[in-house]
This record gives C-alpha cells, sequence and structure tokens, in this order.
C-alpha cells in the first residue's frame, strides 16, 4: 500500500505581487507609526514580526511584537511627572477595566485622587485609587520614592505622610519590585529613527521589485490579448 500526499498551490504572479505589495505597505504602515511615536511620552515601538507562509497569505502573516524596553528619559521639574527605570507598567483605571502605561504625566482633581491627563484614576500597588488626605499647598510637597512609595509634607509636625504606593506591573500583571521611579521626568520613545529607517530601506526596494514584476506581467498580458484577438 503506498499513500500519497502533497499540497498544490497554483496562482498567477499578478495576484502574488499585488499580496506581496500589500504586504509590504502594511509593514512600512507600522514602522510610520513608530516614526510618529518618536516624540510621544511612554510609547513603545513595535516590532514588525512577518510569520510562515507569508508568500500565500499576504498581510495576514503579519504581526506586531511590543519592544519594552527603557525609551529616553528627559527631565521636567514637575514633581507629579514620573518616569520608570526599569520594564514595567502603572496601572490605572480605564472604562472597561484596568489599563497599563509608561505614560507617568499625572495630576491632582480638587477632591485629592491622582490622575492621568485623561482622568483616569491612578492604581495603588492593593488595587486601589490612589487619594491624597490633604491637597498639597504646592506639589513639591510631594515626595515619591525610587519603589513608588507616595508621599506628602505635613505642613503641622513637619514631616512626610505616607500617601500610597503606586502599582508598577509588568505586562503579565506582576508586581515589579524594584521600578526605579524617577520624580521629575518624563520618559519619551524607545524608538531609534536610524533603526527605523534602515528597516524602510528594504522593504520599498522590495515593493517597488514586485510593481515592476506587476507592471511587466501585465503587459504582457495585454499583448497576449490583444494578438489573441486580432488573429480571431
Amino acid at each position: 500500500m503506498k499513500l500519497r500526499g502533497g499540497i498544490n498551490f497554483f496562482e498567477n504572479g499578478l495576484t502574488t505581487n499585488v499580496r506581496a505589495m500589500h504586504l509590504q505597505s502594511e509593514m512600512l504602515g507600522i514602522i510610520n507609526g513608530n516614526i510618529n511615536g518618536f516624540d510621544k511620552v511612554g510609547y513603545q515601538r513595535k516590532d514588525v514580526v512577518v510569520s510562515s507562509f507569508a508568500e500565500y497569505i499576504g498581510a495576514h502573516a503579519l504581526s506586531t511584537a511590543v519592544d519594552d524596553e527603557v525609551g529616553r528619559i528627559a527631565t521636567t521639574q514637575n514633581p507629579l511627572d514620573l518616569a520608570l527605570g526599569a520594564k514595567g507598567y502603572f496601572q490605572y483605571s480605564g472604562i472597561d477595566g484596568v489599563k497599563l502605561t509608561r505614560d507617568g504625566r499625572f495630576k491632582l482633581d480638587k477632591d485629592g485622587y491622582l490622575l492621568t491627563l485623561e482622568n483616569a484614576n491612578v492604581l495603588a500597588n492593593d488595587g486601589t485609587k490612589i487619594r491624597f488626605p490633604v491637597i498639597p499647598e504646592k506639589l513639591e510637597d510631594i515626595k515619591i520614592t525610587r519603589n513608588g512609595d507616595i508621599q506628602v509634607l505635613n505642613r503641622e509636625t513637619g514631616h512626610l505622610d505616607h500617601v500610597a504606593t503606586l502599582s508598577v506591573v509588568t505586562d503579565k500583571g506582576l508586581a515589579v519590585l524594584e521600578p526605579n521611579v524617577k520624580q521629575g521626568y518624563n520618559e519619551y520613545s524607545n524608538v531609534s529613527m536610524n533603526t527605523e529607517i534602515l528597516q524602510i530601506i528594504p522593504i520599498k526596494r522590495n515593493f517597488e521589485a514586485n510593481r515592476q514584476m506587476f507592471i511587466l506581467q501585465n503587459n504582457n498580458l495585454s499583448k497576449a490579448i490583444n494578438a489573441l484577438g486580432s488573429s480571431s
């Protein structure tokens, strides 16, 4: 007894070239997103990931992976601007659940809650919303340690009172034990413009090669159709 098996795949070159150009266009879109995010606080670059059989399934083979390396850190002197010197994310309460961010530009509302720029509540490591018992007279009265402990100066006693500890977790939700919180700093993206531009070059070349092949095959097909039409 003999068992025979195999995969037969027949497709015209025009379709293959169009699929390849679509894939390369999507790849360029991801890289352009990284370039646009270069100066965004907390932005993490996206790596282009192309799975097997991309020549057959085109853009469906494309996905991204987040580059979680620490980005460029710059001073702001604002006590509620926080940057993470280690991998991890601040937790905040979004409309549809707990969310993660590396954008540490926070603010206080009139009730003493610590908020993101989008007015979402920043969370403590016990899962509760961070709220100052007393609104400080000035933001400089707020002190935040490297491990995320928030303290505020009690002007009556002259001591720092504990408010809460920031929740800093991995993308899996596990606590980061040494987040290296930097008070008075912003973390900009981890995008390198040189890297993104170097990635664009081969993609554009592949796109142009497929475009030229498409034009060549299309011209040959048109000639063949015209020849068949004239001979009938």
